[in-house]
């Protein structure tokens, strides 16, 4: 048995799960473009007239897709319901630091937070859209507390990280550059960790942070994130700049099974392999 967090009664997912891509959509499909190359260092994998798929140049899996509709409301400043940010997770923290750089040598402001499992930076792109770019400290410095893992939202030493960098300079997302996690804003908790931990079947991890929760396969801090900081604001719509869809990989495909399954039993939206939670955010389940 684990150290820390709680598993599902139910089905449980696979200590390998991982994520893949997220699609977003979008107003204008150029202008994003620019932003995730220019800004995030991604690379056009594929594209055609009103959507394109980016990832980095070592790895042809897309990380993030872009469908493009045009005039989409871009996020309000309270947020939606739906997407609060995607996480984009660097393979080192050398890499955090030239990214660092990167941002300053073209005086993009962000947020920075260092939050003890990891560092991260925090942007948004041009229609809204929540991004964190962030690299894990060494999985054996987690600290648990009381079944739980030890996050916090305290400054970070960019001093120290930008140190890390050494001279090298950033060269775009990096060879080992996944999507770490997703954190959603969501109605309610409790709703929440009925669909996302008893259905779909992952721990809770943190559970004491204020009016959050974080799950996660494997012992992982987080792969998902949920919070009420944007109770009572509407479901992001159709004709709204959001998170279309995020997507779950597991080994085999009775994973998928059973995890649509699971999700079922409980109540919850399911068609073939893509599960609504109760606020409309579709999550793809898929074989690795």
């Amino acid at each position: 048995m684990s150290e820390y967090g709680v598993a599902p009664a139910g089905y449980r997912l696979p200590a390998a799960t991982r994520l893949g891509a997220v699609t977003l959509q979008v107003a204008d499909l150029e202008r994003s473009l620019r932003y995730y190359e220019d800004v995030l260092g991604f690379h056009v994998q594929s594209r055609d007239a009103g959507s394109a798929s980016l990832g980095t140049v070592a790895d042809p899996a897309p990380l993030v897709s872009l469908r493009e509709r045009r005039g989409a409301t871009p996020v309000p400043r309270r947020g939606r319901l739906g997407l609060y940010h995607f996480a984009i997770l660097l393979p080192d923290r050398a890499a955090l630091g030239r990214f660092v750089k990167h941002l300053a040598g073209i005086g993009m402001q962000a947020g920075m937070s260092d939050h003890l499992v990891s560092e991260a930076v925090y942007l948004t792109d041009p229609d809204g859209l929540g991004i964190e770019v962030y690299a894990d400290r060494p999985r054996d410095t987690w600290r648990h507390e009381q079944g739980q893992l030890a996050m916090a939202t305290n400054p970070l030493d960019v001093n120290d990280l930008v140190r890390a960098a050494g001279d090298a300079e950033w060269t775009g997302m990096p060879a080992g550059t996944v999507i770490g996690h997703v954190h959603l804003h969501v109605g309610d908790i409790g709703s929440a960790s009925r669909f996302y931990h008893e259905g779909l079947g992952f721990d809770r991890m943190v559970w004491s942070y204020p009016g959050a929760l974080f799950l996660a396969a494997g012992g992982y801090h987080h792969h998902l994130g949920t919070n009420t900081w944007a109770a009572g604001a509407a479901p992001a719509g159709e004709g709204d700049a959001r998170l279309l869809e995020w997507k779950v990989l597991v080994p085999t495909t009775e994973d998928v099974s059973r995890a649509t399954a699971s999700i079922a039993s409980i109540g919850g939206d399911v068609d073939g392999a893509v599960a609504r939670d109760p606020w409309g955010t579709a999550v793809r389940l898929s074989v690795a």
